[in-house]
């Protein structure tokens, strides 16, 4: 009877040790999506394309980007979230994510239980650029003229609440000026707007703003992290302006469904970790200042649970109304 139970014990034991790998050895054997809350063309889009060209070839599956934006990106984090957790859906997001608690009155998911952080892909410099005709040359030129000329300049959004959006009121804020929003779909029609000079300025991703630069069709004021950029060595950053401490910069990351094998999400982390050092993507990065990260699920998932803490903060400092 001893025996028995210990065969069985055994067999039980050999059962949970074998299946563990199983589903990472099978994995994938169909097309892979990364879901992009965002219209194409912008930064986190450009990312997810070279990621997914990546991954096919070290996979030996499609990977097919996905964009579906709307409601600030809750859309698509919604859709990932009520996915199959198998690995085959992945969102790919900034840290806008960190803030939708904060910001929404109710989300149609739980930000923590429904969603399995699998890596920080970046970390991102965000820029305050401006349109050529405006007189401002730099940060502190800006905020003199915001202050000369109360409510005479406007800058484009891109959402409420998200990352570009804070950083400017955190600007505001720091500055005691007033900016009038204007709302756009993404970085695309944003930057083209800016080029037009339909709108004065904004806070965009570097990567998406950096070659209009580099071309005299966008001025860049200041950079919002706590560094200049090498690509950029000649624009200060906006702490050395006048507002010392200030920094904003951004992420963008990758999580899966919640309940997705362990092996599944390890095995999705190391090959994005690979595609990241390889020395062609890591030279696009370093061109438009995205800091490679590839960490580890549980490195990302403490980064994570912080900038929730962090973002709650900062909304209720800007004094932002719950949106619905």
């Amino acid at each position: 009877m001893k025996n028995s139970v210990r065969r069985s014990l055994l067999l039980i034991a050999l059962a949970l040790a074998s299946s563990s790998p199983a589903a990472a050895q099978s994995f994938p054997t169909k097309p892979i999506r990364i879901v992009v809350p965002f219209v194409a063309g912008g930064a986190v889009d450009l990312l997810a394309r070279i990621m997914g060209q990546k991954l096919t070839e070290a996979l030996g599956q499609p990977v097919i980007i996905e964009n579906r934006p709307g409601a600030g990106g809750n859309t698509a984090t919604d859709l990932v979230a009520k996915s199959p957790p198998d690995g085959y859906t992945i969102l790919q997001v900034t840290n806008g994510l960190a803030i939708s608690p904060a910001l929404y009155r109710k989300l149609p998911f739980d930000p923590v239980k429904d969603l399995a952080p699998v890596t920080q892909l970046v970390a991102s410099q965000l820029l305050l650029v401006a349109t050529p005709s405006l007189p401002a040359k730099t940060t502190r030129e800006l905020i003199e003229l915001a202050r000369a000329k109360p409510g005479s300049l406007n800058y484009g959004m891109t959402g409420i609440g998200n990352p570009l959006h804070l950083t400017v009121e955190m600007l505001m804020h720091a500055a005691g000026v007033k900016f009038q929003p204007i709302p756009y779909r993404g970085d695309a029609p944003l930057n083209t707007a800016l080029i037009a000079g339909e709108v004065h300025l904004a806070v965009v991703p570097f990567s998406t703003a950096k070659p209009n630069i580099d071309s005299g069709v966008l001025r860049a004021l200041g950079i919002a992290g706590p560094k200049r950029s090498p690509s950029l060595p000649d624009v200060p950053t906006i702490a050395e302006s006048g507002l010392a401490g200030f920094e904003s910069s951004s992420w963008q990351g990758w999580f899966v469904p919640a309940g997705t094998p362990r092996e599944v999400i390890a095995l999705i982390q190391r090959e994005a970790a690979k595609a990241l050092n390889m020395p062609d993507v890591r030279a696009r990065m370093d061109a438009t200042a995205n800091e490679v990260v590839g960490s580890t699920p549980e490195a990302f998932a403490t980064r994570y649970k912080s900038d929730l803490v962090r973002f709650a903060a900062i909304v209720k400092d800007a004094g932002i109304p719950p949106q619905d």
